[in-house]
């Protein structure tokens, strides 16, 4: 069976901090309703977008707390847990408290460059000791490896807690190949704000989405709209929102988010190192593209 709570518009959350470096709780508070009255179908904790690789265990313990607790199961949320030590990416499930959470994404392992029977046993072992619907999350741009085709239709055939790819590597022809081949109901969720009309038209079932921090309305009803089947309705949304996508990942990402987001007032634009924030042309570029995507 389809796991319907990762169907459709998931957004991949920011985390706000304030200028001495600490999450700002009330920013995330304000951008956490900002995005469930937005239409939001799911929310992703401890993505790349959170920046977890610059916080220690104890404030991302607390992060989740709280997330936890604002949210108050108005929405499902899946953790981000990964990483490129399969040994520690295991630990680190068996000692979360994964209580709020409906599932984890897990990225591919980054850096030391695995081949593909090497992802596929790193996987292998997070599905075992995972007691949680798994997201495997690939995206090649940022850790040097493609998940292929083939190895994420047998993931997702050999184990079946192996429920979605978040898909980030551009490949359309990837995508297809995985669409023909794959179980019936394991899921394609698309992983690039830009791409996610047009891989919707082969039947994904959404987007974990960046861009949906700061326009959640707009990218909800452009997939509202493709799923009825609307795709010329849909693709001027798209068209309208194509800037802002595109701009919100030119100078890096989230800076690219949190410059939006600033603009609307939700936050400020700090990020931790070595992450700084867009330059003032692009940013430029976002204000631009933000008024026309609020047109949407």
């Amino acid at each position: 069976m389809r796991n319907d709570k990762l169907f459709g518009l998931g957004v991949a959350l920011v985390t706000p901090f304030k200028d001495d470096n600490t999450i700002d709780y009330s920013a995330l508070s304000k951008l956490l309703a900002h995005i469930i009255e937005g239409g939001v179908d799911y929310i992703v904790v401890s993505g790349t977008t959170g920046e977890p690789p610059t916080m220690s265990a104890t404030e991302k313990a607390e992060l989740r707390s709280f997330i936890v607790k604002e949210v108050n199961n108005k929405v499902p949320l899946v953790l981000g847990l990964g990483g490129n030590s399969t040994e520690s990416v295991v630990n680190e499930i068996k000692n979360t408290d994964l209580s709020g959470f409906d599932s984890i994404l897990s990225i591919s392992p980054y850096y030391n460059k695995p081949n593909q029977r090497g992802i596929y046993a790193h996987f292998a072992e997070i599905a075992k000791n995972c007691p949680l619907p798994v997201i495997a999350y690939n995206v090649p741009g940022r850790t040097s490896r493609n998940i292929d085709s083939q190895t994420i239709v047998k993931l997702a055939n050999d184990f079946k807690n192996i429920v979605a790819v978040k898909e980030a590597s551009g490949n359309m022809m990837q995508v297809l190949e995985i669409m023909k081949n794959k179980p019936e109901d394991f899921m394609v969720i698309s992983g690039d704000d830009a791409l996610t009309l047009p891989m919707m038209s082969v039947g994904v079932s959404g987007v974990i989405s960046v861009a949906a921090n700061v326009v959640p309305k707009q990218m909800k009803k452009m997939l509202s709209l493709a799923f009825d089947g609307k795709f010329a309705e849909a693709s001027d949304i798209h068209y309208k929102l194509l800037d802002l996508m595109n701009a919100l990942f030119e100078d890096g990402s989230p800076a690219g988010a949190k410059a939006a987001l600033n603009f609307l007032g939700f936050c400020k634009e700090n990020l931790r190192l070595p992450l700084v924030a867009v330059c003032d042309q692009t940013r430029e570029k976002i204000k631009t593209a933000l008024n026309k995507a609020l047109t949407a």
